[in-house]
């Protein structure tokens, strides 16, 4: 009989997770074919344990459970599983329940395995009797598309999170997960040669979120606008496995596609929205929940064994902030002290081994009905997962809201909002490939993204419907490309794509190594996926043989560990980008700060001091060797690519009233009265470009054990000082800065340049743990190089003018908001139409600069700074007042300059040039500032260990003959 081998495996789902059912009354319904059971209540401590999240669940009850089964048509229809109204309410838990929890849960772990061990020779024997119509193979195949093919309806799902005054609340109407063919359409499969692929969808439809505050008694007294309302999506899960018979597969697909996804945020949800993002970077970092402790008792003194290289853990911290990375190998830790992201790993391959675990009783067991034999223990290999994400639209609009009362005094207040700002995004991707701990990739992309002003802010009507201005003018952000342009290529290689190996029958390659990573995934083919913003983020662990991670196994705990290298690099590449600072963007992107940070929230993780811990003996030569052959470190890369920033006169200033709360002080009480806004045109504005940035930032991935170990050193090697440092490297290419205007069109005129297109480098590095250093006075604390080979500025009168309008308009606020004025004729004198003469010839000032190298440099006793100049010059230049007239240059200030022939009238008369770069410097200086503290005392460096502060300065010319020529 199928219902002897069916029945217990849908038992044994239902009663794990809902209360006080009776197994006789469920076997009863379910042998007629359907089950309809009102009025559950879950199993909280079960969903605990399952999840291993820091959140307690303070209800949770169905509405209604129908399980239907075809009995007749078993093999050819699936189960389907209904749920009617579930709902859930979490909140977080607190340090002392968590420590109550962990003991109940173990508790309660102890008694759930028991449980199942009682219960599993029950289910055996309810299976015991062998039907000889039915031999073990066929019941075996039977189950298993059983299992394949469930379907699983879920209407009206209820989530809520609450959490100080936040209630966040998420509504589904409707959720189904069922069986699709290689089409992606509804049907009834089975795994089978020679593709050995299952295939499902699960398509949501009409999900809320919403994002509400309650008061002290716990009511909500205003609904907000719902953060995301009425959006469907759907989910493509792809899972391939080896061969028939393997219980979990080798590679595993879960990706999810909106078409359009529009969220809202009013000015009171900012804040718990930022709240609820903090959570999650809290969860992922594993700041709360109580996993740092015990991960940092077993990480450390292993640390400090291997030198600082702990495989399977990526931790820094820094003296600013603290910022950690966790990466757990499976079975280093107990359950107890996973952190969520080994949790997470851990529950993705259960997505599909939970249901075989089940059914493993049932049909591994023999003729005679006696107890089956243990499964032969192997170790297999860790599956690929992917997981992805794709949007083709989405947008994120601000809105403002205002109290309103009714007439009548009785009448509730109502709230009503107003929306300011609105950024649109086309493209999105974000994906994630993993195969167990050694291996992870998370790579993130848009297509284009752009931000718009809507409607008005703070009492000034800029952009309402009247005022008749174009959807350009109203745009201040803009990057990347639009997907007419671009085409699907944020799709490529994804389960929504036709062109992918899945949907055309053929196995996916996946690159799991960081050398073909790095030449496959460059900024290049980011950029001509996307092309506004491109993310790879990649952390490899491999063995120092040079084996791959996907070598990595289960070993014998008795073995040592294998010594591994860690490499965790993030790139990230905008595209080109153009942004307009305008007074309408500016006051509404200073208006979401200012919502931002109107809150009273206590942090998740406060900043720990830096505590000195007691060395336990020098290092051993072996760890030394082994920190010389490799220190992991964690490298950031960011490539910023035609830049382009406008900051336009302010049309209107309230500035008042918002940087006082920025800044940390009380707004000014009162309301802002401002004038009718009226568009300045023309409107000038200061243009900045720049071709290229690229900025590197490097810090050691274990900084503490790292900086104990090399610290307690007498004489470290260079190579071990520069990894405890944490290095910053900025280089830009092409910069420039000059004058625009925008005109009626909206158009902008071509730039006037103000400082010419020059390139820069700059490197900084930083000491980690200052505070093991304090008696070392021979290592720099920081150091800061800047290299500029050449800067010029240039400007007219009329244009030093003009800067300087722009400049007050933003520093000097008025009563009423009221721009300043120019005058018509400063404007034509410096952006001259085409073709028409001035009056008179405008002198330009030019200043330039040549071969500045500056260097700083902090240790604990003494600050210095020195640097090279190798040429200045300052000069006026005035176009020839005739045609064919050469323009006339006069030096002011000129160095080097050879001042043989000072005394002739030639040499005031000649335009002298800049020697060759192969000359002296003009000036070089030295500059030492002594610190005192009780460094000093310990220290062997008597130079600036003095009861008072020193200076000393040394300035030595290049050559006697070559100074400052001032004419």
């Amino acid at each position: 009989m199928l219902e002897s081998y069916v029945t217990p495996l849908l038992m044994s789902y239902v009663n794990k997770y809902i209360k006080n059912l009776k197994p006789s009354d469920l076997q009863l319904s379910l042998w007629g074919g359907d089950v309809v059971l009102s009025k559950l209540d879950l199993k909280l401590d079960v969903l605990e344990q399952e999840l291993k999240l820091p959140f307690t669940f303070m209800s949770g009850h169905i509405h209604e459970l129908r399980i239907h089964v075809p009995w007749t048509k078993l093999g050819s229809e699936p189960v389907v599983i209904t749920i009617n109204t579930m709902e859930c309410i979490l909140k977080l838990r607190d340090g002392a329940q968590d420590d109550h929890d962990s003991g109940s849960s173990s508790t309660s772990r102890s008694v759930s395995d028991s449980s199942k061990a009682v219960a599993k020779p029950r289910r055996l024997q309810q299976a015991a009797p062998s039907d000889p119509d039915l031999p073990p193979g066929y019941v075996q195949s039977l189950i298993r598309r059983v299992v394949n093919n469930v379907n699983i309806v879920v209407n009206n799902l209820i989530l809520k999170y609450v959490e100080d005054d936040i209630v966040l609340s998420v509504n589904i109407t409707a959720a189904e997960c069922y069986t699709v063919d290689d089409m992606w359409e509804r049907a009834f499969m089975d795994i089978a040669a020679p593709e050995l692929v299952l295939r499902k969808v699960i398509n949501f439809a009409d999900c809320t979120v919403c994002l509400d505050k309650r008061n002290a008694s716990g009511k909500i007294e205003f609904y907000q606008d719902p953060l995301l309302y009425k959006c469907s999506f759907r989910t493509r899960l792809h899972f391939t496995y080896d061969n028939i018979n393997s219980k979990i597969p080798s590679v595993i697909k879960i990706q999810t596609m909106v078409e359009s996804l529009k969220l809202s945020i009013t000015d009171q949800q900012l804040p718990m929205f930022i709240r609820i993002l903090e959570l999650i970077i809290a969860l992922y970092y594993g700041e709360i929940g109580g996993h740092r402790e015990g991960e940092g008792e077993e990480g450390s003194g292993h640390a400090r064994e291997a030198g600082g290289n702990v495989p399977g853990m990526d931790v820094d911290i820094e003296n600013q902030g603290t910022t950690t990375d966790l990466y757990l190998q499976p079975g280093s830790l107990e359950d107890g002290d996973q952190g969520w992201v080994s949790w997470a790993w851990s529950f993705v391959p259960a997505i599909v081994d939970a249901e075989e675990e089940s059914e493993e009783d049932l049909y591994q067991q023999r003729e005679t009905g006696s107890i089956p034999n243990c499964p032969q223990q192997h170790t297999h290999k860790d599956p690929i997962v992917s997981i992805g994400f794709y949007c083709t639209k989405a947008s994120v609009t601000f809105k403002l809201t205002e109290t309103h009362s009714e007439s009548s005094y009785y009448s509730p207040q109502k709230v009503k909002s107003r929306e300011v700002l609105c950024l649109e995004q086309q493209g999105i991707t974000i994906e994630v490939l993993m195969m167990g701990e050694p291996f992870f990739d998370c790579q993130i992309g848009f297509v284009g993204c752009r931000a718009l002003c809507l409607k008005g802010i703070m009492g000034v009507r800029d952009f309402e419907d009247n005022m008749n201005r174009s959807e350009e003018e109203a745009v201040f952000f803009s990057c990347g490309d639009s997907l007419s342009n671009k085409g699907m290529t944020y799709l490529t290689n994804s389960l929504f794509d036709y062109r992918s190996p899945e949907n055309n029958g053929v196995r996916a390659e996946f690159i799991l190594d960081t050398a073909n990573h790095k030449e496959t995934y460059t900024e290049i083919a980011g950029m001509q996926r996307f092309g506004a913003f491109y993310m790879d983020y990649l952390y490899t662990m491999e063995n120092s043989s040079g084996k791959g991670s996907q070598d990595f196994s289960v070993a014998n705990t008795e073995e040592v560990a294998p010594v591994v290298q860690e490499t965790s690099i993030k790139r990230l590449v905008v595209g080109p980008l153009d942004v307009r600072l305008h007074s309408s963007a500016v006051h509404r992107i200073l208006k979401m700060v200012t919502c931002a940070m109107d809150h009273e929230y206590e942090p998740y993780c406060k900043p720990q001091q830096e505590m000195i811990e007691e060395s336990h003996g020098p290092a051993k030569s072996e760890e030394i060797s082994s920190l010389e052959e490799f220190i992991p470190t964690r490298l950031t890369c960011l490539t910023l690519l035609q830049v382009s920033v406008t900051v336009s006169m302010a049309e209107f200033n309230l500035l008042q009233s918002l940087m006082p709360v920025i800044m940390g002080h009380k707004a000014a009480p009162g309301p802002v009265y401002v004038a009718v806004f009226q568009p300045v045109r023309p409107l000038p504005s200061v243009q900045f470009e720049v071709e290229r940035v690229n900025v590197e930032h490097s810090v050691p991935m274990y900084a503490p054990e790292l900086v104990s170990t090399v610290s307690s050193l007498s004489q470290p090697s260079d190579n071990l000082l520069h990894h405890c440092y944490a290095h910053l490297y900025l280089k830009v290419f092409g910069f420039q800065a000059g004058l625009t205007c925008q005109d009626s069109t909206g158009g902008f005129l071509p730039l006037i340049p103000i400082i010419p297109s020059f390139s820069t480098a700059l490197y900084g590095k930083q000491i980690q743990m200052p505070a093991y250093w304090s008696k070392r006075s021979s290592v720099p604390t920081d150091e800061c190089i800047l290299e500029l080979p050449h800067f010029t500025v240039q400007a007219t009168r009329a244009q030093t003018l003009l800067l300087q309008a722009v400049c007050q308009s933003w520093t000097h606020s008025t009563t009423n908001g009221a721009p300043l004025t120019l005058s018509k004729s400063l404007l034509n004198e410096v952006f001259r139409a085409p073709g028409v003469k001035s009056l008179g010839p405008s002198p330009t000032l030019e200043g330039s600069i040549q071969n500045l190298e500056l260097k700083f440099c902090s240790r604990a006793t003494v600050k210095c700074a020195s640097g090279t100049v190798g040429a200045v010059k300052v000069c006026a230049r005035t176009p020839g007042s005739g045609e064919g007239a050469k323009e006339k240059l006069v030096p002011l200030i000129q160095g080097p300059s050879d001042t043989k022939e000072l005394h002739t009238s030639r040499w005031l008369n000649e335009i002298r040039k800049p020697e060759s770069l192969l000359a002296p410097d003009l000036l070089a200086f030295s500059v030492l500032v002594p610190q005192q503290g009780d460094s000093c005392r310990n220290s062997e460096d008597v130079t600036g260990c003095g009861k008072s502060p020193a200076l000393f300065l040394w300035i030595p010319l290049s050559r006697p003959r070559s100074h400052f020529s001032v004419d």
